[in-house]
């Protein structure tokens, strides 16, 4: 902290060498991690009474249950028996989680550099199962909250401390540039049987594998042994991975700058066979027969401002082309089923295309006056989150239509 004490002695000095305020661009937004101790935070995992959301995140969908995403703090559980009266059943307190993935009554999830497994055999007496530690070693990279220009890692010791949050600071921008931060700012760039997950998911389970896009790597865990997964791989695959979607024989993994495409001949060795590249942007994507759709959000950390959905033809998985461009507004999640593909358009709301003419799509319906962020279509129905509330629809003959909305709140 000299740095910093050198600030606070000569600051005197410079009130009475000048009475000029120090103009707004003369400092910029820094990060400053809050820690716990690894052994507190691993202790600080529970299963809770139900409480309201902070922030809602991803969805998965298990059985008759809804997992939700309290972003970096837990999952809560909705109990979704009954579709036009979903119920609040628990919450898990997973500090720093942002995903899960489900197979054989076993749910997967984050807990920071951690991967933690719960048994949901008995919903009424969920159980922490199991645990890798320290598979995500990088988990501290994802972005605080907020816009920040730096991230002061000065104080943090990886070996012994967990960063569980952060608060942020104006500071000079000459010294938040010094020797106090050591980092820059990283950009963002789901009984028996697998659940569910949506497109801005990392985690998807393909048998007894699952597979995890970190930032930068592509990392498999096999959980045959689902009381103790075992990390088999972890892989270089690319700058800002921020999307994973399996599809048949392949995974598709959306990142800033494009479209992975990876090969699952040798399920434990995904090997990539493509890389399509695609203006900067956050990208998630999904699958459907020949073709892929991307949606490209731009503005805030994503890269640039352009929003759009792309259908990239994928028959030919070695050479991916981009054969068609839609213009969107804010576009986040998305989905496909049957001739449907459903588009989280932001604040413009949900968005219903006709896919039958791909790559010529048209739009036939749309949902406003709501905040979308994801969605998953399942048989009879189709979940979406945003705006902390959940959004239930049916499909009726050519019609997609409302169920019902929970909030979260």
């Amino acid at each position: 902290m000299k740095n910093l004490l050198f600030v606070l002695l000569l600051s005197p000095l410079f009130l009475f060498t000048s009475c000029e305020e120090d103009s707004d661009d003369e400092f910029t937004t820094v990060a400053v991690p809050v820690t716990q101790s690894i052994a507190d935070f691993r202790a600080s995992v529970e299963i809770q009474a139900p409480r309201e959301i902070k922030e809602s995140g991803k969805i998965y969908a298990w059985q008759n249950y809804i997992f939700i995403n309290d972003k970096n703090e837990g999952v809560h559980i909705i109990n979704n028996t009954d579709p036009f009266n979903p119920v609040k059943v628990q919450f898990l307190k997973i500090p720093r989680n942002t995903d899960v993935a489900i197979r054989n009554n076993m749910l997967y999830a984050n807990n920071g550099m951690d991967l933690v497994v719960f048994d949901l055999s008995d919903m009424s007496a969920i159980q922490e199962a199991g645990r890798i530690k320290d598979i995500f070693p990088n988990y501290f990279r994802n972005p605080p909250p907020g816009q920040v220009s730096f991230v002061d890692f000065e104080n943090f010791d990886h070996n012994t401390e967990v960063i569980i949050g952060y608060i942020t600071e104006s500071r000079k921008i000459e010294y938040a540039r010094g020797d106090l931060v050591n980092e820059p700012f990283f950009s963002e760039a789901d009984g028996g049987g697998s659940g569910t997950g949506g497109s801005m998911a990392r985690f998807t389970i393909n048998d007894e594998l699952l597979y995890i896009a970190e930032e930068s790597e592509l990392s498999v865990v096999d959980i045959s042994n689902s009381s103790n997964p075992v990390e088999l791989t972890s892989e270089y695959a690319g700058w800002n991975i921020e999307t994973i979607f399996h599809y048949q024989d392949h995974l598709y993994l959306g990142s800033a700058t494009g479209m992975y495409i990876y090969d699952l001949e040798n399920p434990e060795s995904p090997q990539q066979v493509s890389f399509l590249q695609h203006v900067l942007g956050c990208d998630p994507v999904v699958v459907k027969d020949n073709y892929a759709y991307v949606t490209i959000r731009g503005g805030n950390n994503c890269g640039q401002n352009f929003n759009q959905l792309d259908v990239v033809d994928v028959s030919d998985k070695s050479n991916p082309r981009i054969v068609s461009s839609y213009e969107m507004n804010n576009p986040f999640g998305l989905g496909v089923k049957d001739d449907w593909l459903f588009v989280c358009d932001g604040d413009e709301g949900l968005k219903i295309f006709d896919t039958k003419n791909t790559p010529d799509l048209s739009l036939v319906d749309q949902f406003t006056n709501i905040n979308t962020y994801d969605v998953i279509p399942l048989d009879d129905k189709l979940l979406m989150i945003g705006d902390n509330t959940l959004s239930q629809y049916s499909y009726k003959g050519n019609e997609v239509n409302l169920i019902s909305t929970f909030s979260l709140n």
